[in-house]
């Protein structure tokens, strides 16, 4: 069974940077990376960074400038590139990704990573 496996989060100070990892357990055919969302107790998950269509990246108004999502698709793992943190990024990191299959596609999500960032 595959899952996705996050690295790289902890804890940095404001005006810092973090790099997140997000790959497969195990190789997975047709398996495309989505996006990035986070999630703060208590509130709905959020996107942060998504591909739309095959090239384009969509980023949320408040990490635009700052993040920088890019993905390997031959070894179908995504990264989030994280510049200028700032106190509200604190928040739990999820990946996603969709592998393409018949009679609906099915949809992965990483197990979450913390993200915290001082002032």
């Amino acid at each position: 069974q595959v899952q996705l496996v996050e690295s790289g989060g902890g804890l940095v100070q404001a005006g810092g940077s973090l790099g997140l990892t997000c790959a497969p357990s195990v190789r997975t055919s047709r398996l495309n990376p989505k996006g990035w969302y986070r999630q703060v107790p208590g509130k709905e998950r959020q996107l942060v960074a998504l591909i739309l269509g095959d090239t384009v990246t969509e980023y949320a108004e408040a990490v635009k400038g700052r993040f920088t999502m890019s993905v390997d698709n031959a070894k179908n793992t995504m990264y989030l590139q994280m510049d200028n943190l700032k106190p509200e990024d604190k928040a739990g990191y999820y990946c996603y990704a969709v592998q393409i299959a018949t009679p609906k596609n099915f949809e992965y999500w990483g197990q979450g990573i913390q993200v915290t960032v001082s002032s």
